[in-house]
């Protein structure tokens, strides 16, 4: 089928899981029209549809609890317990057991549209040995979070740019029209139980942001707490869109909810999974790390080599995955990630094009 179809028959599904936002999937749909870059971002049930058939070669490998939607957007910041600065991804909305190389594989493929929009400056060889790097060490050290003091002060000055100024972050919220309607019952149940008070009174948004889950319900609590702003954020939570790729008649929710507790990672105790929503604190240190966002001037090698180390922290989930993963790694021919990412690539941008024509 093509990417019209596909998309079609994937948002219906999708309807009969979560409820829709219809002039959010309008909005959807135009974004995917302005970039392949943007593109890959929303439309990961497209990838979960052909990356087995395009990469037969890398399908049987190690199956294991996967990011699914990667890509080198999907990195953000949030404070620990200790109130320490932590980094990492940032969103698992659509995890899902799968062989170890599809994350690389869709990492990778990022990065190379990212280079051909001209968003990264380094080749793309470099790119993918980059990440393929990260994750060979990560595996082979048992992994390490990614806490942003002492050990990782140029990530931490790379993450926090002038364009995550708590002023900018708050006036955009500010800017978002009220939300008038009832919240769903379980949507302000999990936001309550994220604010410092139940009772607390809040303003509700909602929020249109991302680019994959957008269509879905966002809403915003924003409030006013002991002399500063604070925020939290509810998001339906639908089931992966392998569940729909692979046509399973009972998804399964709880992969999300899996990762975050079995990964090498530092949590974050405002992020939840409760009753079919994703709740999490939103600040100007805690939210997603656009690459438009980023200096001018960075490393970035060494940010797609911590990509990588991150991707191996979560594999990581799968208890006693790293030595077989690790053999069948060495097995692989010296290319295989740039192979893979060229050909995915090349079957992004054309389902792009195609989509681009038909939307104009």
């Amino acid at each position: 089928m093509d990417i019209q179809e596909a998309t079609q028959l994937y948002e219906q599904w999708l309807g009969s899981q979560v409820e829709l936002v219809l002039p959010d999937l309008d909005l959807k749909h135009e974004l995917m029209a302005t970039g392949s870059f943007g593109f890959l971002r929303a439309t990961y049930y497209r990838w979960a549809q052909i990356w087995p058939e395009a990469c037969p070669d890398l399908c049987g490998a190690r199956e294991l609890l996967s990011i699914g939607d990667l890509h080198i957007e999907n990195f953000g910041t949030w404070k620990d317990d200790e109130g320490r600065l932590v980094w990492g991804i940032n969103d698992f909305d659509e995890a899902y057991p799968l062989p170890w190389t599809a994350d690389l594989v869709r990492l990778a493929t990022s990065a190379l549209l990212a280079i051909e929009a001209d968003h990264l400056s380094l080749g793309k060889s470099k790119a993918c040995s980059s990440i393929l790097q990260g994750y060979r060490d990560s595996l082979a050290t048992q992994g390490r979070p990614f806490v942003l003091a002492e050990d990782h002060e140029w990530l931490r000055k790379l993450s926090l740019s002038k364009l995550r100024n708590p002023v900018i972050f708050w006036r955009k919220l500010d800017e978002v029209p009220s939300w008038t309607e009832a919240l769903p019952e379980q949507a302000e149940s999990g936001i309550r139980q994220l604010l410092p008070r139940a009772d607390l009174e809040c303003r509700i948004v909602h929020r249109v942001a991302g680019a994959g889950s957008l269509g879905r319900q966002r809403f915003v609590a924003l409030a006013n707490w002991q002399g500063g702003r604070i925020a939290r954020e509810a998001k339906a939570l639908a089931p992966s869109a392998c569940s729909w790729a692979r046509l399973e008649a009972e998804p399964n929710r709880g992969y999300h909810h899996a990762l975050l507790e079995r990964a090498i990672r530092i949590p974050d105790p405002y992020l939840k999974v409760l009753d079919g929503w994703i709740v999490r604190r939103l600040a100007p240190d805690c939210i997603r790390v656009e690459l438009s966002s980023l200096p001018s001037h960075r490393d970035e090698s060494r940010l797609l080599y911590s990509m990588g180390f991150e991707v191996g922290n979560v594999h990581q989930a799968t208890p006693d995955a790293c030595g077989e993963v690790l053999e069948e790694l060495a097995k692989l021919p010296e290319n295989w990630l740039l192979d893979a990412a060229k050909t995915m690539v090349k079957l992004v941008t054309n389902d792009w094009k195609d989509w681009r024509k038909h939307s104009i």
